[in-house]
């Protein structure tokens, strides 16, 4: 389930409507948003199976102004730490002008037929801002099969901060809406404070 929307009210109400933690949830978000107006959000839950388990986790995407704002709550089985179950919030605040990528990956069916406007089935949101990245290394080789020395390693560095996927057929075509709605809203925002210099 996905809820987007500009306003602080709003973003309460798809806190609420999302039905997970939503006093402990709404408080984190809104400490670390504390008076700045919301100019968009995205309010996404997600229950997975692990095992014999299953596990609810809800991602609260916030835009202001200035900044960036990502909560995410996951709740645990008692265990070893605790002897009752107990759920984890955390918020990180990013200033626009740090967001270096927000890739939007759209998976559509029959790309062949094609139609402008026509819903993606599956949206991959990921944005980075150097927070998180992720190394692939490999042997590195020369062009002679026969070369035994070591060249060392090569390979690349990706930001990876935060990737969100939804589809049409486990999410619903509202929360692909909705996601396509605030990837763009963080896009524009990120492009406007690049040629402002704010």
């Amino acid at each position: 389930m996905a809820k987007t929307g500009t306003t602080t009210q709003g973003l309460r109400a798809a806190i609420e409507r999302s039905g997970y933690y939503p006093a402990l949830v709404a408080e984190a978000v809104e400490a670390a948003v504390g008076g700045e107006p919301v100019a968009s959000y995205l309010v996404h839950q997600e229950t997975t199976f692990d095992s014999n388990e299953v596990r609810r986790h809800v991602t609260v995407l916030v835009l202001t102004d200035n900044r960036f704002i990502v909560s995410h709550t996951d709740e645990q089985n008692a265990d070893t730490s605790s002897p009752t179950p107990y759920a984890t919030t955390s918020t990180e605040s990013v200033k626009l002008d740090r967001i270096s990528s927000v890739v939007v990956s759209r998976v559509v069916a029959n790309p062949e037929k094609y139609v402008p406007g026509t819903l993606p089935r599956e949206v991959v949101l990921t944005i980075g801002w150097g927070a998180v990245s992720r190394i692939d290394l490999e042997p590195a080789a020369c062009g002679d099969p026969n070369c035994e020395a070591d060249h060392g390693y090569t390979g690349n560095s990706t930001a990876d901060d935060l990737s969100l996927r939804v589809s049409e057929a486990g999410d619903g075509p509202d929360t692909v809406r909705q996601t396509l709605a605030f990837a763009q809203s963080l896009s524009e925002a990120t492009a406007a404070t690049a040629a402002t210099g704010r």
